[in-house]
């Protein structure tokens, strides 16, 4: 049970906030940080007044409850009322307990979501292009702005690599957990037999990196240009216009060609970079902290097999919780995928909570 007090917090900071907000006299650096956390608690803003409700009408319906000389049916009545409301109260308390529970300091960050195909030849490619329609309808879904920043089409009209960049309202919280192996169980199109083959995708969650996270000094970066080439190797362009930066401390290699102009191929580039390496950072914190890696869901080990899509049952199972949900098709147009998603969050945080209690 959440204390009432901590839940009152909420309101009175939301509060707070929509005044402070308000005001004429807030500085822009202030307004854009309090907007940031205006904005997150307006997400369970009535989940919080609602707990506050259901508290103080379960204290009236247990004085109606406890009354020596009650009147039986209104006594009957109230526990009726206090079984619903109880219902009502645990559904708010399992949103507000991810809100209140530890976070990652990226989770308020935009993400860079990167999927590339696996095992499984073209079959791969073709679920690296269910994978991206699924994340583009559920941004379409929460009203998320995708970008994309890389797309690597193969010869059968999949995708050999995606790179998208997606903005809101804490990402990062949202997708962290789709980092890792995903695999698909169907019939391919092309086979006569009728038999199930497996192939994988890969996906990758980096929180989007500023340059306040992350200083890269150009004496650290070997650029090379050279021209972009098309499927078959191709040129598609007459001037050196695709970008290969190497980051030397780490050996992080980033190659940009989607635009056609190189100054725009390099700040795509370092874009990713600057990810990958805040990620590599916070990665060698982790390792450090081992304790760390047991508190989570996973690794975060882009290796690590994650979920499968079972076409032939219709199901979607996610191995780290051991969740399965028949509804395939649901979940790849983005109308399952807040199901899982809260369970894995959920679950994190339960994980987190036991470690603390320890």
């Amino acid at each position: 049970m959440i204390p009432i007090e901590k839940v009152k917090l909420i309101v009175s900071t939301y509060e707070t906030l929509e005044r402070e907000l308000a005001s004429s006299d807030i500085d822009k650096k202030a307004f854009v940080k309090k907007s940031k956390e205006y904005s997150s608690i307006g997400e369970i803003i009535n989940e919080a007044k609602g707990y506050i409700g259901a508290e103080k009408e379960k204290n009236e319906l247990e004085k109606i409850i406890n009354e020596k000389d009650g009147d039986a049916e209104m006594i009957q009545l109230a526990e009726s009322e206090l079984k619903q409301l109880l219902k009502k109260k645990d559904e708010y308390e399992k949103i507000l307990r991810v809100y209140l529970l530890p976070k990652d300091e990226a989770d308020g960050k935009n993400a860079i979501l990167e999927i590339r195909a696996g095992t499984g030849g073209l079959e791969a490619t073709l679920f690296v292009a269910d994978l991206y329609k699924m994340y583009e309808k559920v941004c379409l879904k929460k009203k998320w702005l995708l970008e994309i920043i890389n797309i690597s089409k193969s010869e059968a009209g999949g995708f050999k690599e995606v790179i998208l960049l997606i903005k809101g309202n804490s990402i990062y919280s949202f997708l962290k957990f789709e980092s890792g192996v995903h695999r698909v169980q169907r019939v391919p199109e092309t086979e006569t037999q009728g038999r199930v083959h497996t192939s994988a995708a890969t996906v990758a969650v980096l929180p989007e990196a500023e340059e306040v996270d992350i200083k890269i000094n150009e004496k650290d970066l070997r650029v090379d240009v050279f021209r972009a080439s098309g499927p078959g190797g191709q040129s598609v362009n007459t001037t050196d216009s695709a970008v290969r930066i190497t980051h030397l401390p780490t050996g992080i290699v980033v190659s940009q060609q989607d635009e056609k102009s190189q100054h725009k191929n390099r700040a795509k580039a370092m874009k990713i970079l600057r990810s990958r390496i805040y990620e590599y950072e916070r990665g060698k914190i982790d390792k450090e902290r081992s304790q760390n890696r047991k508190s989570q869901i996973g690794t975060g080990d882009r290796s690590e097999r994650i979920r499968t899509y079972n076409f032939p049952q219709g199901r979607v199972t996610d191995h780290r919780i051991n969740l399965t949900i028949h509804k395939l098709e649901e979940y790849l147009s983005g109308d399952a995928f807040e199901e899982l998603s809260q369970n894995l969050r959920i679950q994190d945080q339960e994980i987190k909570l036991s470690n603390l209690k320890q």
